[in-house]
């Protein structure tokens, strides 16, 4: 264990014991007071209230910008109990309960938001021009009674653009309407346009506002596709110095090393965020949830670096933790989510394919929780030759597809997943060409548009069909396309390295067995397949 890792679980030790005896009316308190510049960013948003709020409005910013929302909600609310006549306090309330990247509003939001809008129209009457066009820019989201998520999100942008045209010098108004581009993007636009503008308008400003929370988060997020990632990596070591008292600006640099495999950045970072997760619960301070986000990208680096120990050990520990709320909305129980996803890719990862198949339901699992599972044992089932369990696996998949289709929800990956699920079941029957069919057309969407990588790469699967199937000239060459847009990844390295030896290219297997073996120098892996690797190397 390097000696990074154990500072940082030593100050989870210390935050945890420290705090446990906080008092009830401690854990009342706010402690934003305690926010500084130095923990939250440097944000500079001047308003027309009473100077008394000034330095709490800028705060109540500053945590927005790092998606602390629940804590700029406590703020902008007392700012709004200090100084009834200040407009931009109902702004930022409003501004608080939409999290524009990670979910959608139901109508009890859109209703509340709806009114503090209405409130800071009125209060703003007496603000300035410039005020009353961020007030209008948030009005322009909750109003409007038909329209669906996007339009709002895109009705927003619109607004935000004109803010940031009449007021170029504005730097909060640069900002916000580079993250309102991300909010409106359109989830299947390829071209990844929307991303683009604001990157190159917060490219401007870092230079500017190095020390901006929102300008280093935003150019990650602008950043979280594999074609671009590497672009991001800058803005990734800077977050975390700029906020880091913000359990999300410590986990975000993550999104980035995750896409460029760089495992132990990415380990350090969750690291660091689940511990300041945990001491913020400990004062009282919301968010709390979030630390399954960052623990899902533990499980996922550790077990792509040789750590399958600590991944196991994550998944013991999250069957212990209590009750809490989820960063995504009333409707994602993050608890029944991990202890679903987390033990599936564990054991699919390490192509344990008959512990895959005898994994359970979790109980009070939601609809898109039990596909995982359903994923899972279909593909564990298939894999190890159990086609009646694999086929009735793959039906429960489809009738949560239906079922959701009935209830007029978002299906989720339910459709994705029988087809993979689908095309490891012909490859059991032999019908290897309409399995690799299957898997490309999932492959080939998924790459273009870049999506977060939550699992196995498709495209790795169809490598491993294909290496199966013994054909490993074209499976090399699936696995080379993978591992540029997921580098680093352990099954992709053994993979390629695999299909590079049956294809007499010893030379080539030898670099994807030597990679391997350096990215897991700092695990205690048994996996045979590292075995391999260093036992190969070793004859060179």
């Amino acid at each position: 264990m390097n000696r990074l890792r154990w500072l940082l679980l030593f100050w989870l030790f210390f935050t945890l014991t420290a705090f446990a005896a906080d008092d009830e009316q401690d854990k009342d308190h706010h402690h934003h007071e305690d926010l500084t510049e130095t923990q939250l960013g440097t944000v500079r948003f001047p308003i027309s209230c009473a100077v008394s709020v000034q330095k709490p409005f800028a705060r109540g910013v500053a945590l927005l910008h790092s998606f602390w929302y629940e804590e700029a909600e406590k703020e902008f609310l007392d700012i709004a109990k200090n100084d009834p006549a200040c407009a931009m306090a109902h702004w930022g309330i409003a501004m608080s309960i939409w999290h524009q990247l990670w979910n959608d509003p139901d109508a009890e939001v859109i209703a509340r938001g709806l009114n503090e809008t209405n409130i800071a129209a009125k209060l703003a009457l007496k603000a300035t021009p410039r005020e009353q066009a961020y007030v209008a820019a948030i009005a322009a989201f909750y109003s409007g009674s038909k329209l669906d998520p996007p339009e709002r999100a895109k009705a927003y942008s619109d607004a935000m653009k004109n803010v940031y045209a009449s007021y170029p010098d504005d730097h909060e108004a640069a900002a916000f309407y580079a993250l309102s581009l991300l909010a409106s993007e359109p989830h299947d636009d390829a071209t990844f346009a929307n991303r683009k503008q604001a990157a190159a308008i917060l490219e401007k400003l870092i230079a500017i506002e190095p020390d901006h929370p929102g300008v280093a988060h935003y150019l990650i997020h602008a950043y979280d596709k594999p074609q671009l990632a590497e672009l991001g990596i800058p803005a990734a070591r800077r977050y975390a110095r700029v906020a880091p008292a913000a359990p999300h600006a410590l986990h975000m640099p993550s999104h980035i090393f995750a896409r460029v495999g760089l495992w132990q950045d990415d380990i350090n970072s969750n690291l660091a965020s689940v511990a300041a997760t945990r001491k913020t619960a400990a004062m009282g301070m919301g968010g709390e949830g979030h630390q399954f986000h960052a623990m899902d990208f533990l499980v996922y680096a550790y077990l792509q670096s040789g750590r399958e120990a600590d991944a196991a050990k994550i998944i013991d520990e999250i069957k212990t933790m209590p009750k809490m709320d989820s960063m995504y909305g009333h409707d994602f129980d993050p608890q029944t989510n991990a202890l679903s996803a987390f033990p599936a890719l564990y054991d699919l990862e390490l192509r344990r394919w008959a512990d895959a198949a005898a994994l359970q339901p979790v109980a009070g699992a939601l609809d898109n929780d039990l596909d995982i599972t359903y994923w899972a044992r279909a593909i564990g089932a298939a894999r190890s030759g159990d086609l009646a369990e694999a086929h009735k696996n793959l039906q429960q998949i489809e009738n949560l597809r239906q079922k959701m289709l009935t209830g007029k929800k978002s299906t989720g990956n339910t459709q994705q997943d029988y087809q993979e699920a689908e095309a490891w079941i012909l490859h059991a029957e032999g019908a290897d060409d309409k399995a690799a069919v299957l898997l490309r057309t999932i492959a080939d969407k998924n790459d273009r548009l870049g999506d977060e990588p939550e699992s196995i790469p498709a495209r790795e699967m169809l490598a491993d069909l294909l290496l199966e199937a013994k054909r490993p000239q074209q499976a090399l060459i699936e696995y080379q396309t993978d591992l540029k847009l997921n580098p680093n990844r352990f099954n992709g390295l053994y993979g390629a390295a695999r299909a590079a030896e049956a294809a007499g290219q010893q030379t080539e297997a030898n670099q994807y067995y030597a990679t391997l073996v350096r990215i897991c120098a700092g695990g205690s892996s048994t996996r045979p397949e590292l075995g391999r690797a260093r036992e190969l190397l070793a004859k060179k």
